[in-house]
């Protein structure tokens, strides 16, 4: 890729990428404050200012990244800091926690896909298909990280989610692989597996949304 190419990547990818890991974040520190526990509200976690919730590595290294590798933006925020002690119900209130995450990226996934449909009804110039690709990348990044956490490994979402929905023995024998989970994840996202696995899940959503939206193909 050209420097050309790639600045110009990065100006397509940034906005969708920041909104994506940023309300993300927020949306399990809002979720967590609704349901008692005030720890990342008090840490000014609940907000959509991004400044708040930038990683160095994940944010703004690995981004770039996978953008100049695989020619797609991918990263993660600080996580919000979330005790569990502190939610009136635990068990049952982190499901809800955990999901919000991954519930904020569709709901954003679809917002995209609404102004996609919005500017086929602008005259056609540069500005316009500027922000077709933006919004075409916000459907596709919303897409990657939603169902990436949603995969059923502690510390990630569908992890969380899934300990919360097995009985208290299970779920803690499942709670303790957390420390090995999030390596393995890093693992098999440089082997062909990771690949295989997600890649036809997140291209057949992708497709869908376009499908239900009256879009053209990414």
């Amino acid at each position: 890729m050209n420097i050309q190419g790639f600045l110009a990547n990065v100006a397509v990818y940034a906005l969708p990428v920041i909104f994506a890991i940023t309300l993300h974040e927020a949306a399990h520190g809002y979720v967590a404050k609704h349901f008692g526990d005030r720890t990342a509200y008090l840490l000014g976690r609940v907000t959509l200012n991004p400044v708040k919730h930038i990683d160095l590595v994940g944010t703004i290294l690995l981004p770039l990244a996978t953008l100049l590798l695989a020619g797609v933006m991918f990263g993660y925020a600080k996580p919000v800091p979330v005790n569990e002690l502190n939610l009136r119900s635990p068990k049952r209130d982190m499901l809800w926690v955990a999901a919000a995450g991954p519930g904020a990226n569709l709901l954003m996934a679809v917002g995209w896909a609404l102004l996609a449909k919005a500017l086929l009804f602008m005259p056609e110039s540069g500005v316009a298909t500027f922000w077709v690709a933006v919004a075409n990348a916000g459907i596709l990044i919303n897409v990657i990280i939603g169902i990436f956490n949603l995969l059923p490994v502690p510390p990630l979402d569908g992890g969380r989610i899934v300990t919360s929905l097995l009985p208290e023995r299970a779920a803690n024998a499942y709670a303790r692989i957390e420390p090995f989970g999030l390596v393995a994840v890093f693992v098999l996202m440089f082997t062909p597996v990771f690949g295989w696995l997600l890649l036809p899940i997140v291209m057949g959503a992708v497709a869908g949304i376009h499908q239900l939206f009256g879009l053209t193909s990414a």
